[in-house]
């Protein structure tokens, strides 16, 4: 009975319902958009960290990963100390440098990185093979789109380019092998890598030995907190982080974005709240001699409070679907947006659906519907009848 009611209240102002489904949706869409900023990029970035397979990274102390150009002077005999151990299945180390590759057009600066192609874990490749010989090499995108090169062809590179002499040092003539996507590049950012001997001989003798990241895989079920901590005993000058440690390291950078979600998340629902308590309480005046009626019949005032309270509900549940897709195409043109940020892996993802998102947003939209519906309901279900009555025959 609640319910025939409901619709047919719903119903009789067919306008004026789909306004407020129409508005309700829009807020629904912001809501679950700022719902999947908050956590979509931490999600996204943990994602990234565990794709492939590594749990701990090994860097100089008080540096998070290439954030500086310091580099961990005795990495080679770290890498075999931390291959000795037990609870270590394989270690990938990677030495970062930039690669200066001449053109017909001139030098094309690019970034690189020194790998060991078998543990690699900095790249996929889209197409070709791996490295193979030390002057073999593999490059992404946008750094064969600049050269103008293809699989198969040859590049003369070098680690260093003098602009006064125009000329390059630490030269080699490498061959490229591979296509590749590299996982924590940016977009726009051009990367190459090749076998870390090969770099290293480019950059002369100070680079012997040294990496600038080593990426450790442990034993299934093995503790990552306490390997961590041994790691860190066992070499005191370097930052050992665990996955949990860099997506903390990652929530203080992101503040502004948890912010900002936090804020017009909680604008979108209480811009929604708004409207359906406005739309409601202009339904219950136009009804006040209706309800009067059917107080005066005995209905009790709890069914009275029930009906609208379910009509405000039924709308913010019909416009919940509609936001839910509405939100989701508005996620992917603001993630198109934001994912041209400078610096940006490409593979982060701003806005990342999770089923609880939707969930958690559905839930605040039905919480704000029972809210919005109940006090005008009560406000008007508790009028004196009779005088109500006599108000509604002389007006």
């Amino acid at each position: 009975m609640l319910f025939t009611l409901a619709a047919a209240s719903l119903i009789r102002h067919r306008a004026r319902t789909v306004l407020a489904i129409l508005g309700v949706s829009v807020s629904a869409a912001m809501l679950l958009d700022m719902v999947m900023l908050s956590s979509g990029m931490r999600v996204s970035f943990g994602s990234l960290l565990t794709s492939q397979g590594y749990q701990l990274r090994l860097a100089p102390k008080g540096t998070l990963p290439f954030d500086t150009e310091a580099t961990i002077k005795d990495g080679d005999a770290m890498v075999s100390q931390l291959l000795a151990r037990p609870e270590v299945v394989a270690v990938s180390p990677v030495f970062g440098g930039q690669l200066y590759i001449l053109t017909a057009h001139g030098v094309i600066a690019s970034s690189a990185l020194g790998v060991i192609p078998a543990v690699e874990a900095d790249y996929e490749l889209s197409s070709g093979r791996q490295p193979a010989t030390a002057n073999e090499m593999v490059a992404n995108d946008a750094l064969l789109a600049a050269t103008g090169a293809s699989l198969g062809d040859t590049v003369h590179v070098g680690s260093g380019f003098d602009s006064q002499l125009r000329t390059l040092t630490g030269e080699r003539t490498l061959r490229i092998v591979g296509r590749a996507r590299f996982i924590y590049m940016a977009r726009e950012q051009k990367g190459a890598a090749l076998p870390i001997e090969t770099l290293r001989a480019m950059q002369g003798r100070d680079a012997d030995g040294r990496v600038s990241l080593a990426m450790v895989r442990l034993v299934p079920g093995q503790d990552i907190e306490s390997e961590r901590a041994a790691l860190e005993r066992l070499f005191p000058r370097v930052t050992v982080i665990s996955i949990a440690e860099a997506l903390k390291q990652v929530d203080e950078r992101r503040s502004y974005f948890t912010q900002l979600a936090v804020i017009l998340g909680a604008v979108s629902l209480v811009v929604g709240f708004l409207l359906v308590t406005t739309l409601v309480t202009v339904s219950v005046n136009e009804r006040i001699g209706e309800i009067a009626v059917m107080r005066a019949i005995g209905v009790h005032r709890w069914r009275i409070v029930a009906q609208i309270v379910l009509e405000a509900s039924a709308m913010m549940l019909v416009a919940s679907p509609v936001g839910l897709v509405l939100g989701l195409v508005t996620a992917r043109y603001l993630n198109s947006i934001l994912a041209n940020f400078p610096g940006m892996p490409e593979r982060i993802d701003f806005f990342y659906f999770q089923p609880s998102a939707a969930w958690t947003s559905l839930g605040l939209l039905a919480l704000s519907g029972v809210l919005a519906g109940i006090y005008p309901s009560w406000r008007s279900a508790s009028l004196p009848i009779a005088i109500t009555l006599r108000q509604e025959a002389v007006g």
